[in-house]
């Protein structure tokens, strides 16, 4: 994502002329975008974004099932007060 962002912000500058980046060759400027090509091929190929999903789906499990204890929890303390 950051290399997109970076070759987005790079185009803009590029196009409208601003700074240094003016002078740069078109190829130049067009770098980050396929380093972002390379970088979801790899990500893809070796299961990377996939291992990130299931972490995320891991931790969001969890999460709920420590709320549901918790929810539990205090509704066994209430019953044993009474």
């Amino acid at each position: 994502m950051y290399f997109l962002g970076l070759g987005v912000v790079l185009l803009v500058l590029k196009y409208l002329e601003i700074g240094p980046v003016a002078a740069w060759e078109w190829w130049m400027v067009l770098i980050p975008f396929a380093l972002a090509v390379v970088w979801w091929a790899w990500a893809d190929s070796s299961g990377y974004t996939k291992r990130r999903a299931m972490e995320r789906e891991d931790k969001r499990r969890q999460a709920r099932i420590d709320k549901n204890r918790d929810a539990m929890g205090a509704l066994a303390k209430k019953r044993k007060r009474r």
